[in-house]
């Protein structure tokens, strides 16, 4: 195991603090304009927590000279995306958490939105971009039943993962199953805000990858998250859609 990027005297005035975690595995390509997008935020009160599957390609070098940026990194084993990003949450410490893709930018919505992050029990959330469509817009539970949010558009209060965690036996789509689960607790609130978080990258491990477990289980996590109505509402939507030449819905 390699660590480095001790705690960094963090710049916080009076905004509270937003921990931004990365999961990273040979990202020597991309992770330079990934941190560079951070440092270039507006938004003073910001820790960056990388956690690395011990990257043979360089990632490891950058991590070192960005250090000072860096509150915290490991160079790890692990099990995948999803389990370096649990990781990471055990490492934050700041009261929201804020996922981000190697390959992904954050623009300047992102410190638009940091600073107007008042209520802990809600999840905040905008929009990403990308060079193809993307599902944006307010999310209500049957949309979130329908269809995956962008979790680059979603900041969360810390305590959501006091109760709930990325299931890693879903490689793609574990953020949609947290996803469902939040959207489904009447005591997390949802605050929509139309602002443009970060910009996608649509080449990552998830535009290329299935996840059939996920799609197996995913009426079930429906039921289990938003309960019986819901579950049988989003069934019947789902055989309507398929039933359609060419359909992908699932």
């Amino acid at each position: 195991m390699r660590q480095g990027g001790s705690r960094k005297n963090i710049a916080r005035a009076q905004q509270p603090l937003v921990s931004i975690i990365i999961a990273t595995y040979n990202a020597a390509q991309h992770l330079p304009g990934c941190l560079d997008s951070i440092i270039e935020q507006s938004y003073p009160a910001i820790e960056v927590v990388v956690i690395d599957g011990e990257s043979t390609d360089g990632t490891i070098d950058i991590l070192q000279q960005y250090d000072s940026q860096i509150s915290h990194w490991v160079s790890e084993a692990d099990k995948g995306i999803y389990d370096a990003l649990n990781k990471g949450t055990k490492l934050a410490t700041g009261k929201w958490v804020y996922f981000l893709g190697a390959d992904d930018r954050l623009l300047p919505g992102f410190s638009t939105i940091a600073a107007q992050l008042k209520n802990e029990d809600t999840i905040y959330y905008g929009n990403t971009k990308a060079d193809g469509p993307l599902f944006t817009g307010e999310f209500s539970a049957y949309r979130m039943a329908k269809y995956c949010i962008n979790h680059q558009s979603i900041l969360y209060p810390a305590k959501v993962f006091t109760k709930y965690y990325y299931d890693t036996q879903y490689r793609i789509y574990a953020d949609y199953a947290l996803n469902l689960a939040c959207w489904g607790d009447d005591s997390i609130k949802k605050q929509y805000l139309d602002i443009d978080v970060a910009w996608y990258a649509l080449t990552g491990f998830s535009a290329s990858a299935q996840d059939e477990p996920f799609k197996r289980d995913k009426p079930e996590i429906i039921k289990k998250s938003m309960g019986l109505m819901m579950y049988l509402r989003f069934l019947y939507k789902r055989r309507k859609e398929q039933s359609r030449p060419g359909s992908n819905f699932y």
